[in-house]
């Protein structure tokens, strides 16, 4: 017999090697029909794992994150059943869960279209309404790959083959007629599933690499309940509405070209101006707390980033200029500022007087990203970044991670994005060491450091392990964007390790050596990300003091445009951002176009106004305000914009 602990501190006896399937059957039928996964001990695991031991058990439904992400991945084989039913030759490659649903990449003769789409939609439905048990099974690699060679799948013979090199059996799962090379978890039957619909289809690189095959992606979405379905596609809609991709474009902030290439926006007059009312906003925050501002080259020889440990770690993801096997001098455009930064450090010998020493750069950076990672704003391979590295002693450390992080948290609430937060604490993977710089004993000291740091600071954090960078582990503030899909937007870390490989130092009070601890952070993250989260917060309409147009000035007619550059120049001399419409359009049209670009103030200039000396003021959510003397106007306008009010 063994203990099983479940919800509620409740220990019950069971027979070993039960499973968490079986508990859930013998709690009551209800929960054994919406579970769709357990976790045990902390691990997520399949329903039908085999309990060795006494152990904490919680069985997972819907509502929790990990069961979500089962019940899609569930789906994701119902679309893929369904797929090589109707279209036997299709292979296929992966079919993750994601944040908002899942997907199933396919290596098809053609892209599916709309009709097909519905044909596969159709199919999926039956599947789900015949009640299809899953079966897990496991088979040698030998056994494995042989097979996936039958089956005639390519993709996942690869995929076999590179597992086979762990030694360990590979897990596969049933129903009915399809079978597929997956590690689970998944749902016990697939009648669980209520609804489901497609929601997408695009073109993907196998592996994201555009060297590879491209393949067609089809994203789902599925849940336990029709209501649920329903609620979620009012979602979608409102999101679709407020994508940065589409509304960025129409709004003239942003826009890309072929002939540049993917990952490598074109910003705006109007984007352009909001970037940089947000890098002064940064930068006299950060000037105001100390941070000292660094110029940094946009490239350095590899020999940099050899000591840095870019070169072992990080370099398929650097764009390097010249042939490493043959130039006796290659370059590469950097993918961090951090081992540029450095070099300024050790621009002279440092004392302990000197720490800590802040150094801040609006810093624009290269990452070699996958064509098929490429999205909008929130992807790029060439982005700015308002980064920063601080060096200090080990009793200074908590006390300036808590003001980088007070920072962060002042910049989010201000741009009314903090709401919207969760914090990642992302360690490093002991089973993996390859991936990153250091020992053992320097990961245990850094984490252990982080972890009482964030607890000392009451931060709410999940635990992301392997997630850490190759050198520190980091503290990730993750932002989700319109879809639900969570992004890293900020990011502050603690290195231990590469203080050392740089050979930085500073003299202590006892005349003695020591090696100064880093801190990596950024005050906004990158500002292009952070541009696009701002249009879709805002829909647009950003608040007055980053909107790029404050005021549109709409003459009735000719006769009133004087009287309305008289108005533009004493708002201009105020440091207001100003457009006139002066084209002999209806005012009703005006009004509807100046709505559309969602300036915030719009001023309807006639006759009467002329004649008062006033202006007729109409606010882009309250409508008409009336008419005011100018000063009146400027003087509440000037008092939004120095306090940054979101309205």
């Amino acid at each position: 017999m063994i203990k099983v602990e479940l919800k509620g501190g409740v220990v019950k006896e069971f027979d070993s090697n039960i499973t968490p399937a079986e508990i859930a059957k013998s709690i009551g039928a209800g929960l054994y029909k919406s579970v769709c996964c357990a976790r045990v001990d902390g691990e997520v695991v399949d329903l039908r794992t085999e309990l060795k031991g006494d152990c904490k058990l919680e069985l997972l439904t819907f509502d929790d994150p990990d069961g979500k992400k089962a019940f899609w991945h569930t789906a994701s084989h119902v679309l893929a059943q369904a797929v090589k039913r109707l279209y036997p030759n299709a292979k296929c490659a992966i079919g993750p869960a994601i944040d908002s649903g899942f997907y199933y990449d396919f290596d098809v003769e053609k892209p599916f279209s709309a009709e097909d789409l519905e044909k596969i939609k159709a199919e999926m439905k039956k599947i789900v309404k015949s009640g299809v048990e899953l079966e897990r099974f496991e088979l040698s690699p030998e056994d494995a790959v042989a097979k996936l060679e039958e089956m005639n799948e390519p993709y996942k013979v690869e995929l076999a083959k590179e597992h086979s090199d762990k030694g360990e059996n590979i897990t596969f799962y049933r129903q009915d007629d399809f079978t597929d090379l997956c590690a689970g978890p998944h749902l016990m039957n697939v009648s669980v599933i209520k609804a489901i619909e497609i929601t997408n289809c695009t073109g993907a690189y196998w592996r994201g690499d555009a060297n590879n095959a491209q393949l067609c992606r089809v994203y789902g979405v599925a849940f336990p309940k029709a209501s649920m379905l329903e609620e979620h596609l009012k979602m979608l809609a409102e999101a679709k509405s407020r994508d940065h991709n589409k509304l960025g474009r129409e709004l003239e902030l942003f826009t890309t070209s072929e002939v540049i290439g993917q990952g490598l926006p074109i910003l705006l007059p109007k984007g352009a101006r909001i970037i940089q009312l947000l890098q002064r906003f940064v930068e006299d925050e950060e000037q105001k707390r100390g941070w000292q501002l660094t110029k940094t080259p946009y490239m350095a020889k590899s020999d940099l980033y050899k000591i840095s440990g870019h070169w072992d770690h990080y370099q398929d993801g650097m764009f390097v200029l010249g042939d490493p096997e043959k130039d006796d001098e290659v370059f590469a455009l950097r993918p961090m500022t951090c081992p540029f930064q450095y070099q300024a450090y050790l621009n002279r010998q440092r004392s302990y007087r000197d720490l800590p020493l802040r150094y801040n750069e609006t810093s624009t950076l290269f990452r070699n990203e996958a064509s098929g990672e490429m999205h909008g704003l929130i992807r790029v391979r060439q982005f700015t970044i308002s980064e920063g590295h601080l060096m200090c002693t080990p009793e200074q450390l908590e006390g300036e991670f808590k003001s980088c992080l007070e920072l962060a948290i002042y910049m989010l609430k201000t741009l009314g994005l903090y709401d919207d937060v969760s914090y990642r604490f992302s360690k490093w993977d002991p089973n993996d060491t390859e991936k990153y710089i250091g020992t053992a004993e320097q990961w245990d000291e850094a984490q252990n450091m982080m972890q009482k740091i964030l607890e000392h600071l009451e931060i709410p954090y999940s635990v992301g392990v392997g997630e850490a960078a190759f050198y520190g582990p980091k503290l990730d503030i993750q932002i989700k964007n319109v879809y639900g899909k969570e992004d890293t937007l900020i990011t502050i870390q603690i290195d231990q390790m590469l203080a050392e490989k740089f050979g930085m130092e500073y003299v202590d009070k006892d005349g003695t050596k020591k090696i100064p601890c880093i801190i990596h952070r950024t005050s906004i993250g990158c500002y292009e990300r952070t541009l696009a989260l701002l249009i879709e917060k805002y829909a647009g309409a950003f608040p007055m003091w980053l909107a790029p147009v404050q005021v549109k000035l709409l003459a009735v007619a000719d006769r009133h445009l004087d009287y309305v550059y008289e108005i533009k120049k004493a708002l201009e001399e105020k440091g207001m951002r100003v457009e006139v419409d002066g084209r002999s359009e209806k005012i009703g049209y005006k009004i509807r176009e100046a709505q559309l670009e969602k300036v915030p103030y719009m001023f309807i200039i006639g006759d009467k106004d002329i004649e008062a000396q006033t202006v007729s003021v109409r606010h882009r959510k309250e409508g008409d305000l009336g008419a005011m003397k100018l000063e009146q106007f400027i003087e509440m306008a000037v008092e939004e914009i120095n306090t940054k009010a979101i309205k």
